[in-house]
């Protein structure tokens, strides 16, 4: 079979463009960040011998659910900067292998590298999107400045963050009407976290990590994206205000409207009822 060149796959292009402007943006400074897409057989298959295994690496937990999927993965330790120019070396493609807790490699990490560290918590994430969303194939973290500023001088809870996330812009509702989930600070690179993210997963797309980043989930590389733009341009608007009086505002009635308007449901909870 005659199989097509892995640097001219749509998705490794698409991994090149999303890093880099990823790092453009500020969000995925040094080696900060990284990002999974699940990927289908028939995708892979079309540029790979998916019977040529490279080596087999431990993927840190059970990912039995995830059993035979394929994911293209960005590396440990590895600049967003780098992707576009070298991508074999800073991206890998993975298969999860049958025993769940190892993932054979079936390209990438040229250097002998690995994919990131927080590995187990995208594929926790992702099975956690999945049992909501079939069609979920995309977990990114990054760490967006102003939302990080914002977790160091706004409330924590998740009702009171999602509100005023929704209050900075009108679009805010209708891209992401299930609100943010808002972790406390924990150890990043962890089982803990990666657990603790998971299970937020399953009611939000977005989940911010205090004092460090956010995790997003989407069905694409550009949704995923967009949500984490959306969020990130919210919580710009907060950090240029907060010192500041408000005089205007879009009010709880003005959101009701919006998600009528667009036909989306608000999480439960945080707009105030008369």
């Amino acid at each position: 079979m005659e199989r097509k060149d892995i640097l001219s796959a749509p998705f490794v292009k698409a991994m090149e463009d999303i890093t880099a402007n990823m790092y453009r943006l500020g969000w995925d400074e040094r080696n900060g960040g990284n990002i999974s897409y699940l990927l289908s057989e028939e995708e892979v298959a079309a540029y790979l011998d998916i019977t040529r295994v490279i080596r087999k690496i431990p993927t840190g937990f059970d990912a039995g659910p995830l059993t035979g999927k394929y994911f293209i993965v960005t590396g440990t330790g590895k600049y967003f900067k780098n992707v576009k120019e070298d991508p074999e070396t800073n991206l890998g493609i993975i298969r999860i292998a049958s025993d769940g807790t190892t993932a054979d490699l079936l390209w990438g990490y040229r250097d002998g590298g690995k994919f990131t560290s927080e590995l187990p918590a995208h594929l926790m994430s992702h099975i956690a999107r999945l049992s909501v969303d079939p069609e979920n194939r995309v977990v990114m973290h990054c760490h967006p400045t102003n939302l990080l500023a914002m977790t160091y001088v706004h409330p924590l809870d998740t009702c009171e963050f999602t509100h005023t996330l929704w209050q900075m812009s009108t679009e805010c509702i209708v891209v992401f009407p299930e609100g943010v989930e808002v972790l406390p600070w924990m150890l990043c690179g962890t089982n803990e976290i990666g657990e603790a993210t998971a299970e937020k997963m399953k009611s939000a797309r977005s989940v911010v990590w205090a004092l460090h980043g956010l995790y997003g989930a989407g069905k694409t590389l550009d949704e995923a994206f967009g949500l984490v733009e959306t969020v990130e341009k919210a919580a710009t608007i907060y950090m240029l205000t907060a010192g500041l009086k408000r005089v205007n505002t879009i009010t709880d009635e003005q959101l009701k409207i919006l998600a009528a308007a667009f036909k989306v449901t608000p999480k439960a909870g945080i707009l105030k009822t008369k």
